[in-house]
């Protein structure tokens, strides 16, 4: 066993631990699990799993015999990649705002405060993941044989997975997002001899989604969005809650023109049957007995 096919075997290693990094990310709520209505990560959290990610492409670069040649780990032709790169993040914000004016009827702006944290978001995973699958297996696949239509497609096939882009729970549009994101990066990535384009375009296209759904990947089905929720429990535009408060104290006021809802009258069979048997007793009968009876007003006939 040459020094090559040892270097190639440990570079093997370094990038099945960062496809399980990439798997894990959920957990430190990095990627495109960076949401902000999930429990709560710290920084410090999400920016491990970004050190990490970049450790292991780094260690990749330098253990693999051939980074360039191989794994397409180079920004790739200067004058490709600005070009291709400025029509991938037009393309990207373009769906994202296709997909938000679709799923929700408007672009959803999220806080000022959180675009500082989806950047970073969005640049590190751009980085990790283009690296990792446009540049790795993309690389590797081609250079054991395969051809790059096949080998473009198992590619995105691969981050379709590993991005759970299908799991339940998400809109079906991130499905077909992620694999078009695949195949279209793929597609850059070797017509420019590097993974520098498909950098911009995926940074841009993640930034863009959550800059118009609110989200940074995880767009829920509908019904399942959290204003959603709060607007069936709210009363219908034009209706009004002529209710009174049943708790008080809750700030609330009190309705003139309508009453607290009460127990009903009715009384069904079991009860009724119940009460005259207690009305039946030797007690109702000695308390019928002791009450005085009205005098008749009629006179008897003679």
């Amino acid at each position: 066993m040459t020094a090559e096919t040892v270097r190639i075997l440990i570079a093997s290693g370094f990038f099945m631990v960062l496809m399980m990094l990439r798997l894990e990310a959920g957990r430190f709520g990095a990627a495109e699990f960076d949401e902000p209505g999930r429990p709560p990560r710290g920084f410090w959290t999400r920016l491990a799993w970004y050190l990490m990610g970049l450790a292991f492409v780094a260690a990749l670069y330098v253990v693999h015999p051939q980074p360039h040649e191989v794994l397409f780990l180079l920004i790739g032709h200067p004058s490709d990649v600005l070009v291709f790169g400025a029509i991938l993040a037009a393309l990207g914000l373009a769906q994202a705002a296709a997909l938000a004016w679709l799923r929700y009827g408007y672009l959803r702006y999220p806080p000022a405060a959180a675009y500082p944290g989806a950047a970073l978001n969005s640049i590190a995973t751009a980085f990790i993941d283009e690296a990792a699958f446009r540049g790795a297996l993309l690389g590797t696949l081609v250079a054991i044989g395969l051809s790059d239509g096949p080998a473009i497609v198992a590619a995105a096939l691969v981050y379709v997975l590993v991005s759970r882009a299908a799991a339940p729970g998400r809109h079906r549009s991130m499905l077909l997002v992620s694999l078009g994101m695949g195949l279209v990066f793929g597609w850059v990535t070797l017509a420019t001899g590097g993974i520098g384009a498909a950098i911009i375009g995926h940074a841009v296209a993640s930034f863009g989604l959550f800059v118009f759904t609110g989200h940074a990947g995880q767009i829920p089905v509908a019904g399942k969005e959290q204003d959603e929720i709060e607007a069936r429990k709210r009363v219908p535009e034009g209706w009004q809650d002529t209710r009174r408060p049943t708790v008080p104290g809750l700030g609330a006021e009190p309705r003139d023109f309508a009453e607290q809802v009460r127990r009903s009258g009715f009384v069904d069979r079991t009860e009724r049957l119940a009460a005259e048997a207690r009305r039946s007793g030797p007690l109702a009968r000695v308390r019928d007995a002791s009450r005085p009876r009205p005098q008749s007003t009629r006179r008897r006939a003679r």
